[in-house]
């Protein structure tokens, strides 16, 4: 059996942290290949150290004073080197960053050596093999992620390699060398990658909670733990905001079907959250997950007989179009259809696009309403559950949440309710207590 382990910057923020990490490898021998990303913040007050490898670099680059912040990195990485009793020096890698820091490499070289160098030290403490990420994950010239030359080079070169430590959040330009990095949080990306190649049984990525919640902790107090998700609620919830798990990480190993295991560092004794592509398992609930945001507002069209008017929508939509504005949502009735976009997308543009839609359709009536969230129930389990449309409406009428727009997806699988700004919490909380609080 073969897993893949990434850990995140505050799982690696100490060496006390790393001792933790350590531990948990040890305690499996399946658990092959790791996943580093750079050490994160200590406590509340502290700073990351990507954070400070781009203030580095910018004062360095711009011919500012540096060597107090880069002093401030290597005592970092030298704290974690004794804490660990290692062997190991850092002079010459910090030596040649500072040299490409003067020569202006670039802000993507500057972030990746967070991981670069936690990489190292992971490497030694384990006694693993160390591979560069910039050696086998690759990106074309545009910064796209070339995700064929990638696996064939990943998978030749760990086919000979037992245990390795893999940096997460970069890679190289192919045939140039030039350092790029995924979007921040990209550390998972390189972790699902890596599972990929080796065709890995498992993706374990271990980070500060233990898997993902049903709803957010800010809103609701101690909300469970989702056991068990796909990879389609996953992407639903996700969406909406709720997500510990960087979204391109989810697609490397789905299409590969390896299921991925979120888990807490500093509780391995917790099962976390399972994302798998499908499963038997018959969900702890009704609901798997609740996740919103706020900042919508909706554009009603009213006019007679529309839906006999062939085109009438794509007309619609290529007003907003010809402004950029994507929509989020689109119910329509007999004779009227709600578009819901992003508020401040939209405000820039509401009188031209108002205009734009008298223009191509002729409308009876358009009106707009601002300050409005959009809200994702999901979960398999509503399929086999009758009722639970009936349910959010009398959690959100006991509540006093006036309901704005309700829609429901073909595939059963979630349902999106619009209501205004100053009821998102009252509804999330409503929506929470009649489907997990009162199934506990």
């Amino acid at each position: 059996m073969k897993k893949v382990v990434k850990f995140g910057g505050s799982s690696l923020a100490s060496a006390r942290q790393f001792k933790k990490v350590g531990d948990i490898i040890r305690s499996d021998k399946s658990r092959r290949y790791v996943i580093p990303s750079a050490p994160g913040k200590r406590n509340d007050k502290d700073e990351k150290v990507t954070d400070m490898l781009y203030r580095c670099y910018d004062t360095a680059a711009s011919g500012g004073s540096y060597k107090k912040i880069l002093e401030k990195i290597k005592s970092r990485y030298q704290e974690i080197i004794d804490g660990l009793d290692l062997n190991l020096n850092l002079d010459h890698e910090f030596e040649t960053i500072e040299e490409n820091f003067i020569a202006k490499a670039g802000r993507d070289y500057a972030a990746s050596r967070g991981e670069y160098l936690n990489g190292i030290v992971m490497a030694n403490y384990l006694g693993y093999e160390f591979v560069d990420a910039a050696e086998v994950v690759f990106f074309d010239e545009h910064g796209n992620f070339l995700a064929d030359e990638t696996n064939k080079e990943l998978s030749e070169r760990l086919e000979h390699a037992d245990h390795a430590v893999i940096p997460g959040f970069y890679g190289s330009v192919l045939h140039d060398g030039t350092v790029k990095t995924f979007s921040r949080g990209g550390s998972d990306v390189t972790g699902s990658i890596v599972a990929k190649a080796i065709h890995a049984d498992m993706y374990e990525n271990w980070t500060d909670v233990s898997g993902f919640l049903v709803a957010d902790p800010r809103i609701i107090k101690d909300p469970e733990v989702i056991e068990t998700i796909t990879y389609r609620e996953l992407r639903e919830l996700a969406y909406m905001g709720a997500s510990v798990l960087h979204e391109d990480a989810i697609f490397p190993v789905r299409k590969e079907g390896i299921p991925i295991n979120i888990r807490n560092t500093n509780k391995p004794e917790d099962k976390g959250t399972l994302i798998v592509e499908s499963t038997c398992r018959k969900p702890r609930y009704t609901i798997t997950g609740v996740a919103g945001k706020k900042g919508f507002c909706s554009i009603n069209i009213e006019k007679a007989m529309m839906n006999a008017e062939v085109g009438f929508g794509r007309k619609v939509l290529e007003v907003f179009e010809r402004y950029g504005i994507s929509f989020e949502h689109m119910p329509s009735g007999i004779d009227t259809m709600t578009i819901f976009v992003h508020q401040d997308e939209f405000v820039e543009f509401e009188q031209s696009v108002i205009a734009g839609i008298h223009r191509a359709v002729e409308p009876d009536f358009v009106d707009l309403e601002s300050d409005l969230a959009l809200i994702a129930v999901v979960g398999r389990g509503m399929r086999a559950t009758r009722g639970t449309a009936g349910r959010i409406f009398s959690a959100l009428a006991h509540a006093r949440v006036n309901v704005k727009m309700i829609d429901q997806g073909s595939s059963e699988l979630n349902i999106i309710i619009g209501v205004k700004n100053s009821d998102f919490e009252d509804a999330i909380k409503a929506i929470y207590d009649i489907f997990i609080t009162a199934e506990i």
